[in-house]
């Protein structure tokens, strides 16, 4: 059984906690936040002890009984919590976005290594229904050689935080790098699990939205020796809305995801449907519903990680892993600043 301490009790840790309480193998034995009442709401809404709390990360470390440290804080606070937990010789998992800096990332990655300690990131994306079907299609070579790719995400929310709006995560507003640094690590990180790693990058970002001081649209095109991506991406675009929005301004994302081969297509429609078009125009609909639950993906990598623990085998998204989804992150905002092409060389 390993023994979980959790760091962070805020907006997103509900979901780590649920997976941690499904996973047979696991068990939550700490948790830490500095602000006394967070950290004692959460607790009690998902009845852990009173004797696992804790508003000190150094008093958890030195006095519960854990293997693991789950990081659920902001990326400012990553490094010196790596550093600690690393120090403590825990085992380490690490909310998105993983680092600030490629630099930093790396120096984590160092510090994990160095201790002997395992390092994963959280990124959940992936393990989204629609994206698990869609990654074994491709194994399956359902649409033969790759042509082109169309990624969409479309919502209406940054032009909603208003400062008298409550918002589930207000410091959206103050992210001087919103979009492709909050969302674009999901992103990139799937688009690397589905399509391989691209050759070039090159990128164009605006912020439409009077609330915030970080881009909240843009577009961004990937280049393989044969074939061609786009990520068109936007929490500022009514384009896919079809009733009137609610009062309370929570995100509604939508996704859509078009690949096209020499023998088929898939399509992803924002309704969740799956369907494989062939060459005589025939559309047949491999799942009629897909579900963004992001409670189940928490479950299933929460469970690889544990898995990984168990066998030794690599995490699909190690911290050294994740350095190359920042890298087409932190290019994404280089190229559309300087309006250039970001090229990579394949290893």
């Amino acid at each position: 059984m390993w023994k979980i301490g959790i760091v962070g009790t805020g907006y997103w840790s509900e979901k780590h906690i649920k997976a941690w309480q499904f996973v047979a193998d696991a068990e939550i034995t700490g948790i830490c936040d500095r602000h006394e009442d967070t950290l004692n709401e959460k607790a009690e809404q998902f009845n852990i002890p009173a004797t696992f709390r804790y508003s000190d990360v150094t008093v958890m470390l030195n006095n519960a009984n854990l293997d693991v440290i789950d990081i659920i804080t902001p990326p400012e606070t990553h490094l010196e919590l790596v550093k600690m937990a690393a120090a403590a010789g825990k085992h380490i998992m690490c909310q998105k976005p993983f680092a600030r800096s490629i630099e930093e990332a790396e120096e984590m990655v160092r510090i994990a290594e160095e201790a002997g300690v395992r390092l994963m990131v959280t990124e959940n994306w992936r393990w989204l229904e629609p994206f698990q079907l869609i990654k074994q299609l491709l194994e399956e070579n359902t649409v033969g050689q790759l042509n082109t790719i169309r990624y969409i995400h479309t919502d209406y929310y940054s032009p909603r935080f208003a400062p008298e709006e409550k918002l589930p995560q207000p410091f959206f507003r103050d992210m001087p790098q919103l979009l492709f640094y909050e969302m674009g690590v999901h992103w990139f990180d799937t688009w690397r699990f589905l399509f391989g790693e691209p050759e070039r990058l090159y990128a164009e970002t605006r912020k439409i939205s009077n609330y915030t001081l970080g881009e909240d649209s843009g577009m961004v095109m990937l280049g393989y020796r044969n074939y061609v991506g786009l990520l068109d991406m936007s929490w500022a675009t009514r384009r896919e809305l079809s009733e009137p929005l609610p009062n309370q301004v929570l995100p509604d994302h939508k996704e859509q995801l078009i690949i096209e081969g020499d023998k088929a297509s898939i399509k992803l429609y924002k309704d969740g449907r799956l369907s494989i078009i062939d060459n005589a125009g025939v559309e047949t609909v491999y799942a009629e519903r897909t579900e963004l639950n992001y409670e189940d993906s928490h479950r299933k990598l929460q469970s690889h990680f544990i898995e990984c623990l168990n066998t030794g085998a690599e995490f699909q998204t190690s911290g050294s892993d994740n350095v190359k989804t920042l890298r087409l992150v932190f290019d994404t905002y280089d190229s559309a600043t300087h309006h250039h092409v970001k090229q990579y060389v394949q290893e």
